[in-house]
Protein backbone atom coordinates (compact mmCIF):
# COMPACT_ATOMS: atom_id res chain seq x y z
CA UNK A 1 0.00 0.00 0.00
CA UNK A 2 0.85 3.72 -0.51
CA UNK A 3 1.38 6.05 2.03
CA UNK A 4 -1.64 6.84 4.48
CA UNK A 5 -1.62 10.15 3.49
CA UNK A 6 -3.14 9.05 0.40
CA UNK A 7 -5.95 7.39 -1.03
CA UNK A 8 -4.27 5.30 -3.45
CA UNK A 9 -3.97 2.22 -1.16
CA UNK A 10 -3.87 -1.24 -2.96
CA UNK A 11 -7.55 -2.98 -2.78
CA UNK A 12 -9.25 0.16 -2.13
CA UNK A 13 -12.94 -0.16 -3.00
CA UNK A 14 -15.22 2.46 -4.48
CA UNK A 15 -17.33 3.67 -1.40
CA UNK A 16 -21.02 4.06 -2.03
CA UNK A 17 -21.54 7.51 -0.74
CA UNK A 18 -24.43 10.18 -0.70
CA UNK A 19 -23.20 13.75 -0.75
CA UNK A 20 -25.46 16.36 0.58
CA UNK A 21 -25.31 20.14 0.97
CA UNK A 22 -23.17 23.21 -0.50
CA UNK A 23 -20.03 22.01 -2.25
CA UNK A 24 -17.84 24.97 -0.37
CA UNK A 25 -19.70 23.66 3.26
CA UNK A 26 -17.47 22.19 5.38
CA UNK A 27 -17.31 18.34 5.07
CA UNK A 28 -18.64 16.05 7.43
CA UNK A 29 -18.75 12.20 6.82
CA UNK A 30 -20.55 9.73 8.78
CA UNK A 31 -19.55 6.10 8.60
CA UNK A 32 -21.42 3.71 10.34
CA UNK A 33 -22.29 -0.05 12.54
CA UNK A 34 -21.40 -3.01 11.48
CA UNK A 35 -24.57 -4.55 9.65
CA UNK A 36 -26.15 -0.77 8.91
CA UNK A 37 -26.10 1.32 5.81
CA UNK A 38 -25.83 5.19 4.98
CA UNK A 39 -29.69 5.20 6.33
CA UNK A 40 -28.77 4.46 10.18
CA UNK A 41 -27.76 8.61 9.94
CA UNK A 42 -30.92 9.94 8.69
CA UNK A 43 -31.50 11.90 11.53
CA UNK A 44 -28.28 13.43 11.60
CA UNK A 45 -29.19 14.91 8.13
CA UNK A 46 -30.76 17.59 8.10
CA UNK A 47 -29.70 19.46 11.44
CA UNK A 48 -26.52 19.83 9.56
CA UNK A 49 -27.54 20.93 6.15
CA UNK A 50 -29.42 24.13 8.11
CA UNK A 51 -25.86 24.57 9.55
CA UNK A 52 -24.32 24.70 6.38
CA UNK A 53 -22.61 21.59 6.95
CA UNK A 54 -21.35 19.20 3.40
CA UNK A 55 -23.15 15.92 4.66
CA UNK A 56 -21.32 12.71 2.90
CA UNK A 57 -22.74 9.33 4.12
CA UNK A 58 -21.09 5.94 2.87
CA UNK A 59 -21.29 2.74 3.06
CA UNK A 60 -18.79 0.65 4.64
CA UNK A 61 -17.11 -1.65 1.91
CA UNK A 62 -19.58 -5.12 2.26
CA UNK A 63 -22.42 -3.15 3.45
CA UNK A 64 -25.05 -1.65 1.60
CA UNK A 65 -24.44 -0.91 -2.46
CA UNK A 66 -20.72 -0.82 -1.75
CA UNK A 67 -18.53 -3.25 -3.41
CA UNK A 68 -18.22 -7.10 -1.61
CA UNK A 69 -14.46 -7.44 -1.98
CA UNK A 70 -12.93 -11.20 -0.69
CA UNK A 71 -12.10 -11.45 2.68
CA UNK A 72 -9.84 -10.85 4.58
CA UNK A 73 -10.64 -7.23 5.79
CA UNK A 74 -8.82 -5.40 8.45
CA UNK A 75 -9.00 -1.32 9.89
CA UNK A 76 -6.76 -0.31 7.06
CA UNK A 77 -8.51 -0.99 4.21
CA UNK A 78 -11.35 0.87 5.52
CA UNK A 79 -9.14 3.08 6.23
CA UNK A 80 -7.50 3.61 2.62
CA UNK A 81 -11.50 2.89 1.28
CA UNK A 82 -12.43 6.56 3.20
CA UNK A 83 -9.09 8.27 2.04
CA UNK A 84 -9.77 7.26 -1.77
CA UNK A 85 -13.12 8.85 -1.30
CA UNK A 86 -12.11 11.64 0.21
CA UNK A 87 -9.86 11.93 -3.31
CA UNK A 88 -12.48 11.09 -5.55
CA UNK A 89 -14.68 14.29 -3.59
CA UNK A 90 -11.46 16.17 -3.82
CA UNK A 91 -11.86 16.48 -0.34
CA UNK A 92 -8.36 17.79 1.54
CA UNK A 93 -9.63 17.31 4.95
CA UNK A 94 -12.82 16.20 6.98
CA UNK A 95 -14.80 16.02 9.87
CA UNK A 96 -15.09 12.25 10.47
CA UNK A 97 -18.26 11.25 13.11
CA UNK A 98 -18.19 7.18 13.09
CA UNK A 99 -20.67 5.13 15.15
CA UNK A 100 -19.11 1.86 15.93
CA UNK A 101 -17.11 0.31 13.27
CA UNK A 102 -16.98 3.30 11.84
CA UNK A 103 -15.25 4.79 14.91
CA UNK A 104 -12.83 2.22 14.63
CA UNK A 105 -12.13 3.58 11.11
CA UNK A 106 -12.04 7.07 12.70
CA UNK A 107 -9.63 6.04 15.26
CA UNK A 108 -7.54 4.26 12.19
CA UNK A 109 -7.40 7.42 10.51
CA UNK A 110 -6.83 10.04 13.14
CA UNK A 111 -3.38 7.90 13.89
CA UNK A 112 -2.41 6.78 10.33
CA UNK A 113 -3.50 10.05 7.91
CA UNK A 114 -3.80 12.70 10.55
CA UNK A 115 -3.68 15.46 7.80
CA UNK A 116 -6.78 14.56 6.40
CA UNK A 117 -8.94 14.53 9.64
CA UNK A 118 -10.46 17.94 10.59
CA UNK A 119 -12.01 16.35 13.89
CA UNK A 120 -13.44 13.02 15.31
CA UNK A 121 -16.69 12.32 16.64
CA UNK A 122 -16.14 9.20 17.88
CA UNK A 123 -19.80 7.43 19.12
CA UNK A 124 -21.05 3.97 20.78
CA UNK A 125 -17.14 2.61 19.37
CA UNK A 126 -14.28 0.61 21.11
CA UNK A 127 -10.37 0.26 20.52
CA UNK A 128 -10.51 -3.66 21.39
CA UNK A 129 -13.87 -4.85 21.25
CA UNK A 130 -13.32 -8.73 22.41
CA UNK A 131 -13.80 -11.53 23.01
CA UNK A 132 -12.16 -12.74 19.21
CA UNK A 133 -14.46 -15.74 19.38
CA UNK A 134 -17.63 -14.15 19.44
CA UNK A 135 -16.28 -12.70 16.22
CA UNK A 136 -15.47 -15.79 14.88
CA UNK A 137 -18.47 -17.50 15.50
CA UNK A 138 -20.71 -14.26 14.98
CA UNK A 139 -18.99 -14.42 11.29
CA UNK A 140 -19.31 -18.51 11.14
CA UNK A 141 -23.33 -18.32 11.61
CA UNK A 142 -23.67 -15.31 8.96
CA UNK A 143 -21.53 -17.41 6.72
CA UNK A 144 -23.97 -20.82 7.12
CA UNK A 145 -27.13 -18.87 7.71
CA UNK A 146 -27.14 -15.40 6.38
CA UNK A 147 -27.34 -11.80 7.76
CA UNK A 148 -31.38 -12.35 8.76
CA UNK A 149 -29.90 -15.08 11.92
CA UNK A 150 -28.07 -11.89 13.52
CA UNK A 151 -30.96 -9.56 12.54
CA UNK A 152 -32.95 -9.76 15.68
CA UNK A 153 -30.10 -9.90 18.26
CA UNK A 154 -28.40 -6.85 16.45
CA UNK A 155 -31.38 -4.87 16.84
CA UNK A 156 -31.89 -5.51 20.12
CA UNK A 157 -28.30 -4.17 20.81
CA UNK A 158 -28.97 -1.11 19.03
CA UNK A 159 -32.07 -0.41 20.62
CA UNK A 160 -32.92 -0.24 24.08
CA UNK A 161 -36.58 -2.82 24.64
CA UNK A 162 -38.76 0.18 25.48
CA UNK A 163 -37.98 1.98 22.86
CA UNK A 164 -38.45 -1.15 19.85
CA UNK A 165 -41.56 -1.50 22.24
CA UNK A 166 -42.51 2.13 21.52
CA UNK A 167 -41.45 1.89 18.05
CA UNK A 168 -42.06 -1.55 16.61
CA UNK A 169 -41.87 0.20 12.94
CA UNK A 170 -38.56 1.40 13.07
CA UNK A 171 -36.84 -1.42 14.76
CA UNK A 172 -38.48 -3.96 12.18
CA UNK A 173 -36.93 -1.47 9.21
CA UNK A 174 -33.63 -1.77 11.13
CA UNK A 175 -34.08 -5.15 11.23
CA UNK A 176 -34.66 -5.66 7.44
CA UNK A 177 -31.39 -3.19 7.28
CA UNK A 178 -29.03 -5.58 8.90
CA UNK A 179 -30.42 -8.58 7.25
CA UNK A 180 -29.94 -6.85 3.28
CA UNK A 181 -26.42 -6.63 4.54
CA UNK A 182 -24.17 -9.34 2.32
CA UNK A 183 -23.27 -12.17 4.50
CA UNK A 184 -19.43 -12.08 3.27
CA UNK A 185 -19.28 -9.08 3.60
CA UNK A 186 -20.73 -8.63 7.46
CA UNK A 187 -18.71 -11.43 8.05
CA UNK A 188 -15.63 -10.17 6.65
CA UNK A 189 -16.12 -7.02 9.09
CA UNK A 190 -16.68 -9.39 11.90
CA UNK A 191 -13.20 -10.27 10.82
CA UNK A 192 -11.52 -7.13 11.04
CA UNK A 193 -13.19 -6.52 14.63
CA UNK A 194 -11.91 -9.57 15.83
CA UNK A 195 -8.02 -8.86 14.46
CA UNK A 196 -8.58 -5.31 15.90
CA UNK A 197 -6.29 -3.46 18.84
CA UNK A 198 -6.13 0.59 18.61
CA UNK A 199 -5.66 0.99 22.39
CA UNK A 200 -1.75 1.46 21.53
CA UNK A 201 -2.01 4.21 18.84
CA UNK A 202 -4.31 6.20 20.63
CA UNK A 203 -2.26 8.93 22.10
CA UNK A 204 -0.85 9.70 18.29
CA UNK A 205 -4.48 10.94 17.60
CA UNK A 206 -4.18 14.74 17.58
CA UNK A 207 -7.72 15.78 16.13
CA UNK A 208 -9.82 17.29 18.33
CA UNK A 209 -12.42 14.57 19.88
CA UNK A 210 -15.88 14.16 21.05
CA UNK A 211 -16.22 10.92 22.24
CA UNK A 212 -20.14 9.88 22.58
CA UNK A 213 -21.32 6.86 24.50
CA UNK A 214 -25.04 5.22 25.01
CA UNK A 215 -25.59 4.82 28.83
CA UNK A 216 -27.47 1.79 28.11
CA UNK A 217 -25.52 0.24 25.05
CA UNK A 218 -24.75 -3.63 25.73
CA UNK A 219 -22.21 -3.83 22.96
CA UNK A 220 -19.83 -0.99 23.92
CA UNK A 221 -20.94 0.17 27.23
CA UNK A 222 -19.27 3.52 28.26
CA UNK A 223 -17.01 1.93 31.02
CA UNK A 224 -14.14 0.01 29.26
CA UNK A 225 -14.74 0.84 25.76
CA UNK A 226 -15.75 4.66 25.62
CA UNK A 227 -13.78 6.05 29.18
CA UNK A 228 -10.61 4.28 27.60
CA UNK A 229 -10.63 6.30 24.36
CA UNK A 230 -11.41 9.07 25.73
CA UNK A 231 -8.25 8.64 28.29
CA UNK A 232 -6.44 7.72 25.41
CA UNK A 233 -6.73 10.54 23.16
CA UNK A 234 -5.11 13.71 24.24
CA UNK A 235 -7.54 16.25 24.98
CA UNK A 236 -10.68 14.44 23.91
CA UNK A 237 -14.06 15.00 25.43
CA UNK A 238 -16.66 12.15 26.89
CA UNK A 239 -20.51 12.86 26.67
CA UNK A 240 -22.76 9.62 27.68
CA UNK A 241 -26.37 9.80 26.49
CA UNK A 242 -29.13 8.46 28.91
CA UNK A 243 -31.28 5.71 27.39
CA UNK A 244 -29.20 4.57 24.52
CA UNK A 245 -28.29 1.83 23.27
CA UNK A 246 -25.39 0.88 20.72
CA UNK A 247 -27.46 3.10 17.74
CA UNK A 248 -27.67 5.99 19.79
CA UNK A 249 -27.95 8.52 17.10
CA UNK A 250 -31.19 7.03 15.88
CA UNK A 251 -32.54 6.17 19.48
CA UNK A 252 -31.97 9.46 20.85
CA UNK A 253 -31.15 11.94 17.74
CA UNK A 254 -31.54 15.27 19.35
CA UNK A 255 -29.11 14.98 21.82
CA UNK A 256 -26.52 12.97 20.06
CA UNK A 257 -26.83 15.29 17.16
CA UNK A 258 -26.68 18.47 19.36
CA UNK A 259 -23.52 17.00 21.01
CA UNK A 260 -22.22 16.49 17.04
CA UNK A 261 -23.15 20.12 16.19
CA UNK A 262 -21.55 21.75 19.46
CA UNK A 263 -17.99 19.83 18.55
CA UNK A 264 -18.03 20.64 14.82
CA UNK A 265 -19.06 24.21 15.51
CA UNK A 266 -16.46 24.85 18.84
CA UNK A 267 -13.76 27.77 17.62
Amino acid sequence: MTSANGGDGVGAVRLHRVVEGPEDGPVVVFGGSLGSDLRMWEPQVVPLLERGFCVVRYDTRGHGASPVPPAPYDLEDFGFDFLAMLDDLGVAKAHLVGLSLGGMTGMWLGAHAPDRIASLVLCCTSAKLGPPQMWADRARTVREKGTGAVAAAGVARWLTPGYAERHPDRAAFLRSMIAAVPAEGYAACCGAIERMDLLDVLPKITAPTLVIAGADDPATPPEGHADLIAAGIPGARLEVVPEAAHLGNYEQPEEFTRLILEHLEAK
